[in-house]
């Protein structure tokens, strides 16, 4: 296989899109979800479109020992990756104390558990070989701390740091890491974390489809941290951290905040 990618989340929205712009590319993929049909039918367009394999495992990498059962699978089937692409993560609005524990831990276990894990399992491979590249997809969410997401925001901190720690590491063995921070992006994470109707979701947004190329781009040039918009990373880097904290809690909070 020629340019292997690994991709999870690869069933909608950006992970969909990165799949089919590595494909374009003439790239191979493992493509990963919890939906199996939606991958097939990925699967099923993707080698039609553009003549390339593309193999499917459909498994949780939010459960306990899914990353290892993805890195066994991928090892079993005797396929070296190139790209691996941490796309898979979700989040979910409300008084943290109030909402469910067990969804809460979840998120924690597939936005950063199974992510580290991959990129320790996966990157080690690329070492070995001396070649590969990782993106990790963070969020502008990283850059400041996220009252009424408060777990998902902490999330992509955390993201943010290990990306930019792991790509100092791993650098001068040929591997590359880059972290993706986009703004708000039009796909189903926005009703599934429950942000209707707050400010945030009513933001114009990117499409999956611009962001996953920025990102992609982004990533195969090297770089470090990679935001979408010039204005948003104008914003983030030079004016947000200027603010007193208070201020930029409470704006937070705002734009999470629902319309009555």
């Amino acid at each position: 296989m020629t340019n292997l990618a690994l991709i999870t989340g690869a069933s909608s929205g950006i992970g969909k899109e990165f799949a089919r712009y590595h494909a374009s590319k003439g790239g191979d993929l493992i493509i990963t979800a919890r939906r199996e049909e939606a991958l097939n039918t990925l699967k099923d367009e993707l080698e039609r479109k553009h003549s390339v394999t593309v193999q499917t495992i459909a498994l949780d990498l939010a459960a306990e020992g899914g990353a290892r059962k993805l890195i066994d699978e991928v090892a079993a089937r005797g396929l070296n990756v190139d790209i691996l692409i941490n796309n898979a993560g979700f989040g979910g609005h409300g008084l943290h104390t109030q909402r469910d524990w067990a969804a809460e831990k979840a998120m924690i276990d597939l936005n950063i558990t199974a992510l580290v894990e991959l990129s320790h399992g996966i990157g080690k491979g690329m070492v070995n070989r001396g070649g590969g590249k990782i993106l990790n997809v963070a969020s502008t969410a990283a850059m400041m701390p996220g009252p009424l997401q408060a777990n998902y925001f902490a999330t992509k901190a955390y993201v943010m740091s290990y990306s930019q720690a792991l790509d100092e590491e791993l650098r001068e063995h040929g591997v590359t890491v880059s972290s993706l921070n986009p703004g708000f992006v039009h796909t189903e994470f926005a009703a599934a974390a429950d942000l209707e109707g707050t400010g945030l979701a009513a933001q114009k947004g990117a499409t999956a489809e611009s962001v996953a190329k920025i990102g992609y781009d982004g990533m195969m040039k090297g770089k470090l941290v990679i935001i979408n918009e010039g204005r948003l990373s104008f914003l983030l880097n030079w004016i947000t951290p200027l603010l007193p904290r208070r201020t930029v809690l409470k704006m937070v909070r705002g734009m999470q905040t629902k319309s009555a």
